[in-house]
């Protein structure tokens, strides 16, 4: 037996160190809002929203980046820490339509009755929340991406997380701690049997802390597990690429909202699962015309919950269908050189308004243009949002409550500069 020694490289070139600490970012928000809802037939309920918000997020990321060299193959190891920590203070008021139990009368646009009038908001007594959420987290991690010969990678890895969490419920006057942890491994294969094509095979899991469910207690943890096969090709000669992948993911312990009263709950879904296609394409097809164009079909459903009425039901604001295709084109040369074009499609599909699945937001296709001169390292642009300022919805909040349209006919206006 011979003992050979391992070199290890630590040159610039094949050595990346990146340390980052005591970044702390603090914000206070506060807000004062008044919301019309529509809830059909001309009927608009008053809601009043007074909210305080502070955030304060400390970090400290550590990554380090080594070859080995063991003949005849090297192989990368990356490794290091996150410590993090998160307060987050919030207050809030509430004030609706006393058919949901908050105290403001609904009217009908159409056929209004006035009433004596909205009290004032010191004369009424309101549903508030008022506490603080402390998060403390420290994730270590290391991989190893391995070369067994020029067309066959090897990836392994893992995580391991310590998450502490308090939260202060001053409304209710109660605390609730809770400490967890979690490792989660990452494996991938990468086999290239010819130059422009890749096949691929991977498996994680995930861990992430869920914070409170705005009663003063803590949520279990969302945790995942993910696998993925696909192919990746490069075309026209490396300026488009490809990538068409099949994926499962299961999660547990999802944090979904709940229709108050009062606003603000949260509870976690037993499991759900996605499965589902992807594919993706983008490059330059010529010089100065480039594009991105993708597909989705998404299968999530409710598989396993406390509550079995729910148990095969679709997730709530996923679609089964979306698509999207974005194009763009810059003149090369001549008079007109640096004046650009581009437009795009996006479609999405129908989706379940609620884990009741008991109603639907229809499906819609936007298109956005964008017109844009470059000069020297200066950029105008304008964006065109809904370019023909259709009516459709873009996101939900609880339930029925505060379901988002989405925006009109909107020019935006930009001018950067790089230096």
């Amino acid at each position: 037996m011979e003992n050979r020694p391992m070199p290890i490289a630590l040159s610039y070139a094949k050595y990346r160190q990146f340390v980052e600490a005591n970044k702390e970012l603090c914000n206070d928000f506060e807000t004062v809002s008044k919301l019309p809802e529509e809830i059909g037939r001309g009927e608009s309920r008053n809601f009043h929203f007074e909210r305080g918000l502070g955030l304060t997020i400390r970090e400290c990321q550590m990554r380090d980046r080594v070859i080995f060299k063991n003949p005849p193959r090297q192989h990368p190891v990356e490794f290091g820490f996150h410590l993090s920590g998160q307060c987050q203070d919030e207050y809030g008021n509430y004030l609706r339509s006393t058919d949901s139990g908050f105290g403001i009368t609904k009217i009908n646009v159409f056929d209004p009755v006035y009433d004596d009038g909205t009290p004032s908001l010191d004369e009424l007594d309101f549903l508030a929340v008022d506490l603080i959420n402390r998060t403390d987290s420290l994730g270590i991690y290391l991989q190893d991406l391995i070369a067994f010969s020029d067309n066959l990678k090897f990836l392994i890895g893992g995580r391991f997380d310590l998450v502490s969490q308090k939260n202060e419920d001053f409304l209710n006057d109660t605390t609730a701690t809770q400490d967890d942890e979690a490792f989660s491994p990452r494996i991938g294969l990468v086999y290239q049997p010819i130059e422009p094509l890749s096949l691929y095979a991977s498996f994680s899991r995930s861990f992430v802390p869920n914070g409170g469910d705005g009663q003063g207690g803590i949520l279990e943890p969302e945790r995942g597990t993910q696998y993925e096969v696909g192919l990746r090709s490069e075309l026209l000669e490396g300026r488009l690429s490809a990538n068409l992948a099949a994926f499962s993911i299961t999660k547990s312990n999802i944090a979904v909202g709940v229709e108050g009263p009062p606003a603000g709950l949260r509870r976690a879904i037993g499991e759900q699962r996605s499965r589902g296609i992807e594919l993706d394409i983008a490059g330059e097809i010529t010089e100065g015309w480039k594009i991105i164009a993708s597909y989705a079909h998404t299968d999530a459903e409710v598989t396993d919950d406390n509550d079995s009425d729910i148990e095969g039901n679709q997730l709530p604001g996923v679609a089964r269908n979306g698509a999207s295709l974005w194009t763009t084109y810059e003149v090369q040369s001549g008079s007109l050189q640096g004046l650009g074009f581009g437009a795009g499609v996006f479609f999405v599909g129908d989706r379940e308004g609620n884990l009741d699945n008991n109603f639907e937001l229809p499906s819609y296709t936007r298109v956005d243009a964008r017109l844009s001169y470059r000069r020297d390292n200066w950029v105008a642009a304008l964006n065109f949002k809904n370019l023909f300022d259709i009516d459709y919805v873009e996101s939900r909040g609880f339930g029925r409550v505060a379901i988002q349209p989405g925006i009109p006919f909107t020019v935006v206006g930009s001018i950067s500069i790089e230096f």
